[in-house]
């Protein structure tokens, strides 16, 4: 499958992972038109994918961020921007059909509070508890499920070839754009991981392509991503 033509390898480079993962995740929530979705993590990289396709699916979006990612969020089409630092989602006394959680920072317990009656959580994080991480959040949500109207479910995302076509003629036709946050250089490797952990980044993002590759090497890892050696 070609690279979308609009787009520009740097552009392109995060859209099988961040931009697949974001897909699954809505399509695991069942999104239809006119459903309220809060996304929480909405800022970064798997976020600011999710928050475009729920929008093109018809859904009101949410989205949950920080400060700095208010006014982001606000231009990539969210009807409702909440700043975590200043309100907590779980206890605006709002319930919403579905909730994607890309962040894992609200318990289980809260954020079915958030959720409608019937409503689905997608849980997308790798984070979680200190001692077995997301496992334990996993094995809590799967004992709940068969006890309670709500639907809790674990997302494990795959690259899919129908899911890079979809995402593709999203991208093409303009409704979904890849947000690229700061730029590092290899040499920064580690400034990016701590930034990333801090939970700063807009967004994906990026080594410096000087630092990191030629474009010729970027069109070959492109191609095996896409698939096709038809990728320019």
């Amino acid at each position: 499958m070609p690279k979308p033509a609009n787009l520009t390898f740097e552009q392109a480079a995060p859209a099988p992972q961040a931009g697949v993962t974001a897909l699954q995740a809505l399509r695991k929530g069942n999104i239809q038109p006119g459903m309220t979705v809060l996304i929480n993590g909405a800022g970064g990289g798997v976020g600011t994918f999710a928050v475009q396709i729920a929008k093109a699916l018809g859904a009101e979006v949410t989205g949950v961020c920080s400060s700095h990612s208010v006014e982001l969020l606000t231009s990539l089409g969210a009807d409702h921007v909440i700043d975590y630092t200043r309100e907590d989602f779980t206890n605006t006394g709002h319930r919403y059909d579905v909730i994607i959680d890309l962040v894992a920072n609200r318990s289980l317990t809260a954020c079915r509070r958030a959720l409608s009656a019937r409503g689905i959580l997608v849980l997308s994080s790798a984070e979680g508890g200190r001692w077995f991480g997301p496992i334990g959040r996993i094995i809590k949500a799967a004992a709940w499920s068969p006890f309670i109207a709500q639907r809790l479910a674990t997302l494990v995302a795959v690259q899919a070839p129908e899911d890079l076509i979809s995402l593709k003629e999203l991208l093409e036709t303009g409704q979904v754009t890849p947000v690229i946050g700061r730029r590092f250089r290899l040499s920064e490797a580690s400034d990016a991981l701590q930034h990333q952990g801090e939970g700063h980044s807009q967004g994906k993002n990026r080594d410096h392509p000087r630092a990191q590759r030629s474009r010729g090497n970027v069109k070959a890892v492109l191609q095996d991503t896409y698939g096709s050696p038809e990728v320019t």
